[in-house]
Formats: structure tokens, sequence, C-alpha cells
């Protein structure tokens, strides 16, 4: 067994490494760069160039690449040998300052949202120092930015490290109201990862989980997660080796894979790290689930991270634990005494005035077509978006709203009431799992994305929403100081929380009595992706990302049109899918029966006339009817794929995909759906709930 701290970040150009492989003057000018900003040096480029090829190759990398997020949401990278051919007919390794600060992939295949056409294909890649270099696959992976020839952003990094930098500037205009010399601000984010594990031979007989991540069809399994056995229980072997090379590979990567177990539903798991900075965390999660999709076919295993593979069970998202640091102090810790902690008040404040302002913002950066099936499920919180304070948070606040003194409950001994069992303080609130954004101690968890969700744009959002909430708070201070400072402070955050007051729910978030409160509250409700994506392009919007030059608007309404795009291209994918199941699998299938049972109650009557053969006789005349139903159904389904698919506004067609073609998909599913349980396993054409969700 290898020990771990040996293995940990073995492949990560890390500080650790830098420090010893960088001359001294090299290094400290780099460390300037990663933690304070400062322009790069080409010099100095040339320097970490050679240190960093010289390392990969002691750990058998031939190649390298600029690993960047396109706005696709996944991760590119085009690999180039570090050879240099000689006069001689030999070859060197070499790599230079410039190979690592710039690349030029092709920008034209990747979607742009019309910010650059077909033929204009130039684009370059920026190395990104502040998150680190590493390896894989024997390739030396080169963290980087992507933007057009013009100079617009391309992906998804480059707003968000420009959303990070609005923080930092604002929270330090705040921090220095109190008086405090803060260094870097930072966002941080752990990423709670939850997944699918199920047998590859069951995977390769379904199209629908090959071609778009989820079962189109399928018929509830006799067992599903109503025992409640599944979550926290004992990992079963295959799954268990999965995990165990899963960390491996995870820490070789210096992504600090914490916690594993089993989810609620059965073959599902999650994964999650330990808290990281959001730019840092957030390539590392996608680091992670590429490994974890990479690795399962070790195992005869494919990992599904879709929303929602499997109706009736529980689908996966991806927790986003977020908080702001300063150096080493958690700005929204609220300490032994939160309501003496003005500093916090004033964090806090600033996000429920962020998630206020900005809800429908937030649940645009977490709507997809898989995302669409899983939210308000009852496994996950509602379209709603809400924060949860918990009992003495919610409190205070509403003292300080009244302008009421109010008395800190504190931490009470929990006695389990056997001596032999320790006693412990408890918290002073609890969880809410119906909560989209839920305060859990010193931090808040945006329970809202899925878990194929690339999670730079809701962090985006939420720091440049941030960055807002602390620059008024900013303005509105200039001028004071001492006792009045914290004066004005004070009634700023008492005025600010009552303004803001109707975004905070402690209550449950699944129930039909919240989603009625919430209509009167005048909180957005947007259950689909169609209904969500507009406030992307809303003035207000545009104005929020120019202020603090996260996006332009020109960048704004790119991302708009790609995400418009993949939406009504995956709504195209799964009816193709659905009609090509139904032609070629379902109906013959199911008619092909039917003719067994036709041809069974003719046999009998032939031979015994007067035997009763109304069992079947019934069992016929029901397989026929729903045949009939679903080839009625399917017409429909097709006849308006077809319309739809002419549609040439692209909100349009996101709109009549939504409301109309999904719920004939459904309608369509579930007639086959019952038919299933008429026929026999052996003539069903694809594996059912049963045989894929309890595998060995």
């Amino acid at each position: 067994m290898t020990y771990v701290p040996d293995l940990y970040g073995s492949l990560v150009f890390n500080e650790h490494t830098m420090q010893e492989r960088l001359p001294s003057a090299t290094y400290k000018q780099l460390m300037r760069t990663i933690r304070d900003g400062a322009p790069l040096d080409l010099d100095v480029a040339n320097v970490v160039a050679h240190a960093m090829k010289e390392w990969a190759i002691e750990k058998g990398a031939t190649h390298y690449t600029h690993w960047f997020q396109p706005l696709t949401g996944i991760t590119s990278e085009k690999h180039d040998s570090f050879i240099d051919p000689t006069p001689d007919g030999r070859a060197i390794m070499t790599f230079s300052g410039k190979e690592l600060i710039q690349g030029e992939p092709d920008a034209s295949s990747f979607p742009s949202g019309g910010l650059r056409a077909t033929f204009e294909a130039r684009g370059y890649t920026a190395w990104d120092p502040t998150s680190y270099a590493f390896i894989k696959d024997e390739v030396l992976c080169i963290p980087t930015a992507f933007c057009s020839y013009t100079g617009e952003a391309l992906d998804k990094k480059t707003p968000l490290l420009r959303s990070m930098r609005a923080v930092q500037e604002q929270a330090s205009r705040v921090l220095a109201l109190f008086g405090e010399e803060c260094g870097r601000v930072s966002a941080n984010v752990g990423a709670e990862q939850e997944y699918f594990l199920i047998a590859e031979k069951d995977y390769t007989r379904r199209m629908d989980l090959m071609l778009t991540g989820r079962t189109l069809f399928g018929y509830s399994p006799c067992k599903g997660q109503e025992l409640e056995e599944h979550y926290f229980g004992a990992i079963r072997p295959t799954v268990s080796a999965y995990m165990k090379e899963l960390d491996d590979e995870l820490w070789k990567l210096g992504v600090p894979a914490k916690t594993k177990h089993n989810e609620v539903a059965p073959a599902q798991h999650e994964l999650a790290p330990i808290y990281s900075e959001a730019n840092r965390g957030i390539d590392e999660n996608l680091l992670t689930m590429e490994k974890m999709r990479l690795l399962a076919s070790h195992y005869g295993l494919v990992c599904l991270q879709h929303e929602k593979p499997f109706e009736g069970v529980n689908g996966s998202g991806k927790h986003n634990n977020w908080s702001i640091s300063a150096g080493s102090k958690n700005l929204l810790d609220p300490g032994e005494h939160p309501m003496e902690n003005l500093r916090f008040l004033v964090f806090l404040t600033g996000v429920v005035q962020a998630v206020d302002d900005y809800q429908e913002l937030l649940r645009m950066a977490v709507a997809s077509a898989g995302n669409d099936h899983r939210l308000g499920a009852n496994e996950a919180p509602p379209a709603i978006v809400s924060m949860f304070l918990g009992d003495e948070l919610g409190a205070m606040v509403d003292a300080l709203i009244a302008g009421e003194d109010y008395n800190e409950a504190g931490r009470l001994a929990m006695d389990l009431g056997v001596d032999v069992l320790p006693s412990f303080l408890k918290d002073n609130s609890d969880r809410n799992r119906t909560s989209p954004f839920a305060f859990t101690g010193n931090k808040f968890e945006f329970r809202m994305p899925g878990s194929s969700v690339n999670l730079s744009d809701c962090n985006m959002i939420l720091n440049t929403a941030m960055a807002k909430s602390l620059k008024d708070f900013a303005d509105a201070m200039e001028g004071n100081a001492g006792e009045a400072f914290v004066e004005a402070a004070t009634d700023y955050v008492r005025d600010t929380l009552r303004a803001h007051q109707r975004i905070i729910f402690n209550g449950n978030g699944y129930s039909a009595e919240w989603e009625e409160e919430a209509a009167r509250r005048g909180l957005a409700n947007h259950k689909t992706t169609a209904d969500a994506l507009p406030c992307f392009v809303a003035p207000e919007s545009i104005a929020l990302f120019e202020e603090f030059g996260v996006l332009s608007e020109s960048e704004v309404r790119s991302r708009y049109e790609v995400k418009l795009e993949k939406y009504n291209k995956l709504i195209n994918i799964e009816a193709r899918v659905m009609r090509r199941m139904m032609r070629r699998l379902y109906l013959p299938a199911i008619s092909a029966y039917a003719a067994k049972v036709a041809e069974h109650v003719a046999a009998v009557k032939a031979v015994a006339p007067s035997l009763d053969a109304s069992v079947q006789e019934a069992q016929l005349a029901r397989i026929m009817s729903g045949l009939s139903e679903a080839q009625e159904k399917f017409d429909a389904l097709a006849a308006r794929h077809k319309e739809i698919a002419g549609i040439e506004d692209a909100q349009e067609a996101a709109n009549a995909n939504a409301h109309e073609l999904l719920p004939l998909m459904e309608s369509l599913r579930a007639t086959v759906d019952d038919l299933e349980i008429l026929v026999p396993a052996a003539d069903w054409p694809v594996p059912s709930y049963n045989e894929i969700l309890f595998y060995a």
C-alpha cells in the first residue's frame, strides 16, 4: 500500500514542487503573480517552463496540452509533444515560456453563441498560474483560459476569474472599513459530486442511456429506495475497489477527495472533497468527473453523471459549498457571538441581498435539460430559490429587523441516556435538505446544481452578486468611522435584511403551501430551462456583469444563445432516440408478444373449444389496446417533433420543447412502461430497472 502523503500531489506542479525546482528569485516572482495578480515576465515564464518540462519528463510525460473549458462545459485538450528535431536526425525535448503562456487551438468548432463565425477559426489559450499544472495520462496539462481572436471570453474559467477579482476588490474595501488588512480575499468552493454506477453489460443494451445519459423508458423497480437501506449502507466490493482506485488517482492529482458513501437511490454514490479556492476547486471537480467516468470500465461498470438517469428514484446533484475567506479568516464564520460580530453580519447581509436580487440568475445558472427532471422532485430543492438560515441565525435576523434585543441560545450538550456514550455539543441549527441555499455553520450550501454541471457559472454569478452587495455597503459607509461607522453599519444591516426578508425561508421547500407562499412573496418559480434562460439577457443582469467587468453584453448574449442551443439539441436528441427505440425495439417486441398470445388463444380454442380462454383474451386485449395507444402517441410525438425542428427562433423552439414536446414524450413513456409489466422479461428488448439498479 502506498503511503498517502507520498502519493498526494505527486503528479502536480504545486507550490512545494515549484519551491524545490525553481530558482528562489523566479519562485518569488511567480508567487507574486499567483497571490497578488502581478504581471508575469516572459523571462520568468521561460525558467518556469523549463523546470516544468524537466519535472514532467521525469514523471513519464511526453506531451503537453493547454487544458481549458469551452462553453460546452466540459474540458478540452490538444496534445503537442516536447520533441524538437535536430539537424543531425535526432531530437531534443524542449518547452518554452511562450508555449507555456499561450496556445492557439482552433476556435471555430466550439460553441460561441455568435461571437465567432465558422470561418473565423483563430482562438487563444492563456496560462492560468493560479491553478496548478498536472500530469494526466503522460501529458502535462496546463490549466488555461480560452478567448477569441478579438478578445471575448469563449470559456467558463475567464468570467469566473473576473468574478473572483470583483469579490476581492469589494471585500477588501469592506474589510478596510473595519480596519483590517486582509491580504488576498478568495471565494472558496467544495463540490459534493453524486453519481450512479451500473453494469456495463446493461448500459450497452440501453440506447437511451448511451446517447442521452438517461432512461427514456422504464417501469419503476419492484424495490427502489423506500426501505432507505442504501444510504450510508455497506459498499459492495466492486464499487469499493472502484472508489479506492478513484481516491488514489485523485490524490495523485492533488484533488482532496475526503468523503465517499452510498447515496439514497440504489446504485447511487457520492464523493466530497475538502474546500479549495473556487477556481482550483472547479478545475478539480472537472478532473474528478473525468476520472469517475474513465475508471469505471476497469470494473465492468459505467459511471452515470446525468441528473436523472432513472425515473422514480432520486436523481444526482452537485452541492456547491461556497464561502469567502481573507487569508485564514472565514468571513462567513459567525464566531461564538454572532450578534456581536458586526463584520459577519455585514457579509451575511450581503449574501442575503445577493441571493434575493439575483435569484433568477442563480436559477438560470443551474438550468439544464437534465436538471429540469430533478428540481422539485422530492429529492432536490424546488425551482424556487430561497435561503435557510437555521433557528438561531433566523431568530437573530428577526430580532435585528424588529430592532429588538436578542438573547443567544448557546450550544446545548446532547445526552443520549447511555453512560458509555460520550456527550457532545449540539449545533445551533438543524439542516434543511429542501432548501436551495442553506447556511451550514460557516458556509452556504447551494443545493440546486445538477451532477453534470460545470460549477463555474453559478459561482461566477454568486461572486458577482456578492461583489455588488459589498460595493453597495462600502459606498454607503464612505466617510464613517469609529462609533459613527458601527451605528451606520448596524442600521444598514437592519434595513437591508428587512428589504430582502422574503428570500429567507426555514420551512419545508417540498410543500405545496410553500409554492403558494413563494408566489405571494414575489419569488420566481421557473420550472423549466426554457422559462429560466431569458433572465440572463435581462437589462439588470447585463448591467451587473458589465459593472464589474465580468461579462460584456456580447459575452452575456453569446452564452444565452449557447445555453438555448444546447437545450434544444439535447431535447432533439432525446426525441430522436425515443422514436428510434419505439420503431426498432418496443413496437416490434410488443407486437411479437401479442402475436404469441393470439396464437396461444387460437391453439387452445382449436384443441378444446369448450375451455375458458378469457384470461388470455383479456391479456391480449390489454396489450393490443396499449399498442394502439402507443402508436397513436408515437405518431403525435413524431409530428410535433418535426414541426419544432422547423422553428428558427431558439427561444420559441425551447418553449415548444419544454411545454409541448416533453409532455408528449412523457405520455408515450407512460404507455410503454405500462406494457413492460405485461410482457415477459425474455421478450422485453432492454434490461429493466430491476436488473440495472440491483446488479451483483
